[in-house]
């Protein structure tokens, strides 16, 4: 095998790598399409007359062009950009015909590479795209190197790339971060995300009850609430259609709100949310204590000004027990709205709950226990009410989710003419014991109700907790949930042995690993960058600038010491056999010249002692490569050594 095609092979190995992750969200043509080009270069490697012509290179790049305007999402994102370096990329490696091309396409490769972190930004995708660079770097050794050993320019690389990195967190610390102006970001709008919306209907929320996905993750400062408070505030809907939740329309009577009072115990925490479609925050129900740029609304939910499509941390405190006060008169419409008249059927049942002539809290109590007592079931996976969803659920299938107890909950409260309202967001979180941290995902979204009671405020009501209390101390068994099954709790209790205990447990010490990872790397903007360099003192950018000079003139130091002394080690061992050798020819008057090179003063010995050239000539070979080549091998200094010992002039 020549050199050529063991630096190709590398090279082609190394970009199928790169490309690789980019299965999981390019569509499967490009992919396929940038595959069979690979494929077809590879066995060019072996066989280059089945390389394509001209003319059929330019009817690929025509295919190319066709695919990506098949797959069109815009000229400019994300999507747009990997789509069309990947399809590039593809192209380009049919037609290698130097070295330049080499260079170009490793450039190439680097950048979609580097791509993949606009799509995951686990640590585990850190480590892989650092490996497959290396190998990359790997092939440009190769290019450079007269003799190419993948096994010696893979060690060269990961040398390089190690020597690189102390210099990288140097940068990475201290360099002034600059946040890119909104308009500025490239953001894919046709990238689904899911998650709570800003309306509810029946199955809207028992979609999620599957999902793994991670929303957002919360460490607390001190002690953690118990499960039955853990409620994490989101969106309040306020008009239904009988069917649909939604916001009301009428939202402008913040400025005459009463203030919030707090009691009890105050929880700080710290809350880093996942990218995300909307610009909520979930805390805490309720949240008081929070800093800018966190604003809350008129229904005490948290909403940020900022860019919700990037992972944020955020500090705030709460109070589990509170009372907002009065209620105003906007409040009382939109709390009390009512789609129609209600059936007959619905009065029969909140006249049989005595909901007309009785306080609320009596009201409530009874309705709590209607919900206990009868043949209610919570479920997953109800059965589909299109037609008078509310009717249909509390007198005919009596199966549903949260937002069916939440709506026909608040909907009779309606009735009976007390303001209530349901409220969205997310309920408990598995408990990280590992990193001590609760992580909340999309399964744990939940529905609830307020109803505001006179001198008490905004009081929540959770009906779920009345059929399935298990839900509210519990969160779900996602390992054991199918569609249709039964509905399955994680077991209570840090003492909880299963067989996969152990398994767990080491997940959970990933999920710290990368809690931390997006803590700190991949969170670590100026607003981060400033509050941990002020820890240390660094206060301004002078200090910051100085600290980074600093930083690099003392690791420059350091890898040339290192590399200068190897260097010497190594030279000097060479040296000091080819001065061996010098010095046998001068015993005989063959006395090398203070500027006459390696090759000269063979020719004037070799004129001298022409019996002995083929040994004059193999030795100054050798030590040429092994002083001035760019890859030796072992068995060379060695070859050196012998041929020297046995050099007579």
């Amino acid at each position: 095998m020549n050199p050529h095609r063991q630096v190709l092979i590398f090279l082609l190995s190394s970009i199928g790598l790169i490309v690789l992750p980019h299965a999981g969200h390019l569509p499967i043509a490009i992919i396929a399409f940038f595959y069979l080009l690979l494929v077809w270069r590879f066995i060019g490697v072996w066989q280059p007359q089945r390389l394509p012509r001209k003319w059929l290179i330019l009817l690929l790049t025509v295919c190319g062009i066709a695919l990506l305007y098949s797959q069109h999402q815009g000229l400019f994102g994300r999507d747009a950009g990997t789509r069309l370096f990947v399809v590039a990329l593809g192209l380009k490696l049919m037609e290698i015909k130097s070295e330049r091309d080499l260079y170009l396409i490793s450039f190439l490769a680097f950048i979609v590479a580097a791509s993949q972190f606009l799509y995951e930004q686990n640590l585990l995708m850190a480590a892989y795209i650092l490996m497959v660079c290396c190998s990359l770097l790997a092939t440009l050794v190769s290019i450079n190197s007269r003799e190419p050993e993948p096994v010696a320019a893979l060690k060269t690389a990961t040398v390089i790339v190690a020597q690189a990195l102390p210099m990288a967190i140097l940068l990475f610390i201290l360099f002034p971060r600059v946040e890119a102006p909104r308009w500025m970001l490239l953001n894919d709008k046709q990238q689904a995300k899911s998650g709570l919306g800003d309306s509810m209907e029946p199955g809207s929320i028992t979609d999620l009850g599957m999902s793994d996905e991670l929303v957002f993750r919360v460490k607390f400062a001190g002690s953690m609430p118990p499960p039955a408070q853990r409620y994490w505030r989101g969106p309040v809907l306020e008009h239904t259609d009988g069917k649909r939740w939604t916001r009301s329309a009428n939202r402008d009577f913040g400025p005459f709100m009463d203030k919030p009072s707090y009691r009890g115990m105050r929880y700080p925490y710290t809350i880093l949310m996942e990218p995300r479609d909307k610009n909520w925050v979930f805390a805490l129900d309720l949240p008081a204590e929070f800093a800018k740029p966190l604003i809350r609304n008129a229904y005490y939910q948290l909403i940020t000004p900022e860019n919700p499509d990037k992972r944020v941390e955020y500090k705030v405190s709460s109070y589990p027990e509170y009372n907002t006060g009065f209620i105003t008169r906007t409040e009382y419409e939109n709390a009390t709205q009512l789609p129609a008249t209600p059936s007959a059927k619905i009065k029969q049942l909140v006249g049989q709950l005595q909901g007309f002539d009785s306080p609320p809290e009596a009201f409530i109590q009874r309705l709590l226990k209607h919900f206990k007592v009868e043949d209610f079931h919570y479920t997953l996976t109800p059965p589909l009410m299109e037609q008078h969803p509310i009717e249909t659920f509390l007198f005919e299938t009596r199966y549903g989710f949260c937002s069916h107890y939440a709506a026909a909950f608040v909907y009779l409260m309606r009735v009976a003419n007390i303001p209530a309202r349901v409220v969205t967001g997310y309920q408990g979180g598995e408990f990280n014991k590992v990193g001590n941290f609760l992580e909340i995902r999309q399964a744990d979204a939940h529905a609830w109700a307020e109803v505001w009671l006179e001198h008490k405020g905004w009081v929540r009501f959770d009906p779920t907790a009345a059929i399935a209390p298990e839900r509210i101390e519990k969160s779900f068994n996602l390992d054991e949930l199918v569609p249709g099954g039964v509905i399955r709790f994680a077991p209570a209790g840090d003492n909880a042995l299963t067989a996969y205990h152990w398994l767990k447990e080491a997940h959970q010490l990933w999920r710290h690993v990368d809690y931390n990872w997006q803590r700190w790397v991949i969170n670590y903007n100026s607003l981060n960058q400033s509050k941990f360099l002020s820890s240390l003192g660094i206060d301004n950018l002078q200090a910051m600038l100085y600290w980074m000079i600093a930083g690099i003139g003392v690791i420059t130091a350091v890898l040339s010491w290192v590399l200068l002394h190897q260097k010497r080690q190594h030279t000097d061992r060479v040296l000091r056999v080819y001065q061996r050798y010098c010095q046998k020819l001068a015993k005989h008057g063959l006395v090398r010249g203070l500027a006459e090179g390696e090759r000269d003063f063979a020719e004037r010995v070799k004129a001298k002692l022409p019996g002995q050239a083929t040994d004059i000539e193999s030795i100054t070979d050798i030590f040429i490569k092994l002083r001035y080549g760019r890859v030796s091998a072992a068995e060379d200094f060695k070859q050196l050594v012998q041929r020297v010992k046995l050099f007579k002039a």
